[in-house]
């Protein structure tokens, strides 16, 4: 797939003021930090689409951009943020798990997981929860350029070992790093096969 537009639309703090206008939408999501923004913005090549901070939680919205005018990326906020007040992370988490398991339009879901680090009981938590409501959805491992190819693959092998054992799926998984760009061509074609499914 070639992007050759890619446009912010709106932001929604929940699923009854997303995007009315029916478009096929992919949906990313993350533990907070996890490398989100920067993903984002290789995907679609522009540099500053989605915002890229060094402070945890940037994103509290339901972001959408539209890709090539005929689909909708979607920038979920990053689990796991704690630098807002309980009542706020209840809202957007339950504006999270609606969009996740209600909204018709999206097609797949996308859930980062940081290549270096052990499996996250929030990652691991996470993963049975769209497991349990039947969210369709794979893994793509970030920041994969700053550990060599080896410790990447331990990793991945470990995570499927510990946080995909006994649940009964075997979802995609994509190596990524916005550094060195690896990752996107696998994704966007990804995309693309998903597009064409329907």
């Amino acid at each position: 797939m070639k992007i050759t537009s890619a446009e912010f639309e709106v932001s929604s703090p929940d699923i009854r003021t997303a995007p009315r206008l029916v478009r096929p939408e992919f949906a990313f999501i993350g533990r907070s930090n996890v490398g989100k923004s920067s993903l984002i913005n290789l995907l679609t090549e522009k540099r500053d689409l989605a915002r890229v901070s060094d402070k945890p939680g940037k994103t509290r919205l339901l972001n959408f951009f539209v890709i090539n005018g005929k689909w909708r990326l979607v920038d979920l906020p990053g689990y796991g943020y704690a630098h807002v007040a309980k009542s706020e992370r209840f809202k957007f988490n339950v504006a999270v798990a609606d969009f996740l398991e209600n909204r018709e339009s999206l097609r797949h879901t996308y859930l980062l997981i940081d290549s270096r680090l052990e499996p996250q009981k929030i990652d691991v938590d996470f993963i049975g929860w769209l497991v349990g409501a039947k969210v369709s959805f794979s893994l793509i491992f970030t920041k994969t350029d700053k550990q060599s190819a080896n410790l990447t693959n331990t990793s991945v092998e470990r995570f499927k070992r510990t946080a995909l054992a006994g649940l009964g799926v075997e979802p995609r998984i994509f190596i990524s790093s916005s550094k060195t760009k690896a990752g996107r061509k696998d994704i966007l074609a990804d995309i693309t096969a998903r597009l064409a499914a329907v």
